[in-house]
């Protein structure tokens, strides 16, 4: 994945919060993603979705069913401004499309939509390109997490007509009964859940119309900020992976970016990221790209990568990874 999103941290303090009832140190949850503890504490950190899914994957390894719950803890509250001024729109019609127009600030990796079947409104997510371990894990999380937002707004149950999900039922299905209490259908065409169309007009109990103007600006306000970041990261591993058999260095880089190395290493700080995890996270997906789809010897891999030495490269691989890379090719 050569354009990996820029997002918050709400799902990666989910997941450390979650386990970290059972004792599970945060150390182990965040291994090989390159967050740190102290980012945990900063409200303004974005992390690509690389750095994301790398803590979801290590939790999916401990529970593979932990998308579902952690869905049911991913409330209104947990979007900060988008959560407020969907909370205060008049109707729930009127939050849900306000949702809609700004996913960058939702965090999702799908393509959010409204559809009207016949009788039933139908909240879909579809386009999913991210990590394909992870689909079934990022479905549950995202559909959970949409009708518990959808209850926070309403400030009650939302009824289901039903819920269907592009993935093959899985061993644990019985457990989707708690969040979707309604028929379930499994390897259909996408994810949505279906409700009455009579609910969009449902006004919500915390409408505020004074309120919802003044935060739905700061959203807009805020979204061109995080979509123009969003810009500069993309240009910035367009040029790295270019490069990766001879990378530029960070001073190299600000010159190819028209700014100083100080200006350029302040930008990846405040977007939760530096040269070195940014390089790490192209060279990580191109080896596993080479180690799949080509019979390129591991010496060649390394080269391709920049690596000077066969040796460092499978170092790097064992912490990006937690296997060898002919481990992860067997």
């Amino acid at each position: 994945m050569l354009h990996s999103h820029l997002t918050t941290l709400n799902a990666v303090s989910l997941v450390l919060s979650t386990f970290k009832a059972e004792g599970l140190s945060s150390e182990a949850l965040l291994a090989g993603s390159g967050i740190r503890a102290a980012d945990l504490s900063r409200a303004d950190t974005r992390i690509t979705t690389n750095q994301e899914m790398r803590v979801c994957a290590n939790a999916v390894a401990l529970r593979r069913e932990i998308g579902l719950e952690l869905g049911q803890r991913m409330h209104v509250s947990s979007y900060g401004m988008l959560g407020y001024a969907l909370l205060t729109s008049a109707t729930l019609g009127d939050a849900l499309r306000l949702a809609l127009r700004y996913p960058a600030l939702l965090g999702t990796l799908f393509e959010l939509s409204l559809a009207q079947e016949d009788d039933v409104v139908w909240f879909c997510a579809t386009g999913y390109r991210e990590s394909p371990h992870l689909a079934v894990f990022n479905a549950e999380l995202c559909l959970t997490s949409l009708k518990v937002i959808c209850e926070d707004l309403l400030g009650r149950s939302l009824p289901l007509v039903g819920a269907r999900f592009a993935h093959p039922a899985p061993d644990y299905h019985a457990h989707y009964a708690h969040s979707f209490d309604c028929p379930h259908a499994f390897q259909a065409c996408d994810n949505a859940f279906g409700f009455d169309p009579r609910w969009l007009d449902e006004p919500l109990p915390l409408a505020d119309a004074v309120t919802h103007q003044a935060m739905a600006e700061r959203c807009r306000k805020q979204n061109l900020e995080f979509t123009g970041r969003q810009s500069w990261l993309d240009r910035i591993r367009q040029l790295l992976t270019a490069q990766l058999q001879a990378a530029p260095g960070l001073e190299g880089l600000a010159e190819q970016m028209n700014c100083s190395p100080r200006t350029l290493r302040r930008h990846l700080h405040d977007m939760g990221c530096s040269y070195q995890t940014l390089l790490d996270d192209l060279r990580f997906e191109r080896a596993k790209r080479l180690l799949n789809d080509t019979e390129w010897p591991i010496y060649r891999i390394a080269e391709h990568l920049g690596f000077s030495e066969t040796a460092s490269f499978r170092h790097a691989f064992v912490r990006w990874s937690g296997v060898s890379p002919s481990q992860f090719r067997a």
